[in-house]
């Protein structure tokens, strides 16, 4: 049964990734299709530059969301191998970021990828994500950059903290989905010292 159960978890949470939820709120609550703002990107924070703040942050909680039921189920419900509840966040990411109801065209993924994270047990994974992000959006220029950067060194942090063999594995997966869908400003742009700190020490010394 645990074949079974695998293969249904993995469909389950690839359709659900798929379901374009801040396209349809975009469309819905704002009346806008939010493909047509910013990057024209189907994620929540296009749905923030369309003009929606309550709308953006419904968006974000959906696109987050989506990460987690399946993920849950896998490992809370049924108990299933490590290996396999991680293929099942895998698959929620992989159908946001290639939605057969897009013409598997999707978002960058970032907001599926939390919700995976935050349903996975290894709780220093999301943790540790969130801690070098923040810090990558401090001193890192460019967003794909500061994307990279963050996840990059979440990556390390579980490869040299220890722990099972799989999460550097699982991370990896990830970044190499986050990459593909980034690929475009990845290759156009370098990285370079910059973020907020950066801004705010160019301008203190402009002023000064």
């Amino acid at each position: 049964m645990i074949p079974f159960y695998f293969v249904l978890l993995v469909v389950g949470a690839f359709l659900l990734g798929a379901c374009p939820f801040s396209l349809w709120i975009g469309n819905w609550l704002l009346a806008k299709d939010i493909r047509g703002y910013g990057d024209g990107n189907p994620g929540a924070y296009n749905v923030f530059r369309a003009g929606g703040r309550k709308s953006g942050v419904l968006a974000l909680f959906a696109d987050i969301g989506k990460g987690v039921p399946f993920v849950y189920l896998a490992h809370y419900v049924l108990g299933l191998p490590m290996a396999m509840v991680m293929g099942v966040g895998l698959a929620a990411i992989l159908g946001h970021a290639y939605s057969p109801f897009l013409g598997f065209k999707g978002g960058k993924a970032l907001a599926v990828t939390g919700g995976v994270l935050l349903a996975m047990p290894q709780h220093e994974m999301v943790f540790s994500a969130l801690v070098f992000m923040l810090l990558a959006f401090l001193f890192v220029h460019g967003d794909a950059w500061r994307v990279m950067c963050g996840l990059g060194a979440s990556a390390i942090y579980v490869a040299v903290s220890g722990g099972l063999a799989l999460e550097p594995l699982f991370m990896l997966c990830i970044i190499a989905i986050i990459a593909v869908k980034h690929f475009k400003e990845l290759r156009t742009t370098t990285p370079a010292f910059g973020g907020a700190v950066g801004n705010f020490l160019r301008a203190r010394k402009a002023r000064g």
